[in-house]
């Protein structure tokens, strides 16, 4: 498996009345593409792979969102993406797939508060109201492919590939810092 190789400690980064960011804990993440009969796949993580486009489905310890009609990404824990491996490489004999593990290339940041959805206007392109609590997209922000998890109406996960992460940090605390001006 790859090893994170995040410059960010777990914790808070900004803080401000409108919206807080901080860096989560890292986590295992994988990259499937797969085509055809699903079920064998679902059987084997133990969660549904089925779904429009951005929805999200969890096993408890593994989490996916479908990114594409043949592309998912998959968080959890180190042990539950180890398993996760295990299970599909049976799989693949019978349903040829590709399972990639991706962790060392991004970072997650958290973006939450009353006025994070505002937040997030500041650098996507994207309709932040049509990505409803338990969805997800892939979008950009300010031009860098980001996937985009909106955990609760005013909760989000931003995963970000790590050579762009320090750029789009700096534009979130600007843009709470604007925000925060914006109510005094």
């Amino acid at each position: 498996m790859n090893a994170p190789v995040s410059s960010f400690t777990p914790g808070m980064l900004v803080e401000s009345p409108a919206a807080r960011v901080s860096a989560a804990v890292a986590c295992t993440r994988l990259s499937l593409r797969a085509r055809g009969d699903l079920a064998p796949f679902e059987a084997a993580l133990g969660l549904s792979l089925d779904g429009q486009i951005g929805s999200r489905s969890s096993s408890g310890v593994l989490e996916a969102m479908r990114l594409g009609p043949d592309e998912w990404i998959l968080h959890g824990s180190k042990d539950a993406a180890a398993s996760a491996v295990t299970e599909l490489a049976g799989l693949y004999a019978n349903h040829p797939h590709s399972l990639v593990d991706v962790s060392g290339r991004e970072v997650s940041f958290v973006i939450e508060g009353p006025r994070a959805a505002e937040l997030l206007t500041i650098g996507c392109p994207r309709n932040i109201e049509t990505i409803l609590p338990g969805s997800g997209r892939r979008t950009s922000f300010d031009g860098v492919t980001v996937v985009l998890w909106r955990d609760a109406e005013t909760s989000f996960r931003m995963d970000v590939w790590n050579s762009f992460a320090s750029h789009l940090l700096d534009l979130l605390a600007t843009g709470c810092r604007e925000l925060a001006a914006e109510i005094h």
